[in-house]
């Protein structure tokens, strides 16, 4: 004859413990990782700003202005650039000396981004909402 109390299984009590240690994990977890995948975009804005930076002066040096061209049209967006951030470009060439300042404004699945806007400019000044982001 079997003996009920030696039949094997899970409590409804030791579910609910389980149940109760996954949230908390996850409560934990899922933050740290929105913050991690935010700094890896954020990361790839930069980059893909300094491509751009570094390719207008060299345009420089050949032409003695800076490209009016788009951003896209300068170096090829990477795809997640391109679903997180807008990225524009200004330029003058007149009057001397020329300028150009390239932007990445947060759309908004990056909006969260506590950096915001990123810009750089001719003198390779790097900018952030926030000091420390570059």
């Amino acid at each position: 004859m079997l003996d009920r109390r030696t039949t094997q299984g899970f409590t409804h009590i030791e579910m609910m413990i389980v149940v109760a240690v996954v949230a908390i994990l996850t409560a934990v977890a899922l933050p740290t990782y929105r913050g991690y995948a935010q700094k890896s975009r954020r990361s790839e804005a930069q980059s893909y700003l300094l491509t751009i930076a570094t390719r207008q002066q060299q345009f420089l040096v050949d032409t003695r202005a800076f490209s009016a061209l788009t951003p896209d049209d300068i170096a090829s967006q990477p795809a997640n650039v391109k679903s997180t951030y807008d990225v524009r470009l200004v330029t003058s060439n007149d009057p001397p000396p020329p300028t150009f300042k390239v932007t990445a404004t947060p759309k908004p699945d990056q909006a969260a981004e506590q950096c915001g806007e990123l810009t750089v400019d001719q003198t390779g000044a790097k900018t952030a909402a926030v000091a420390g982001c570059w």
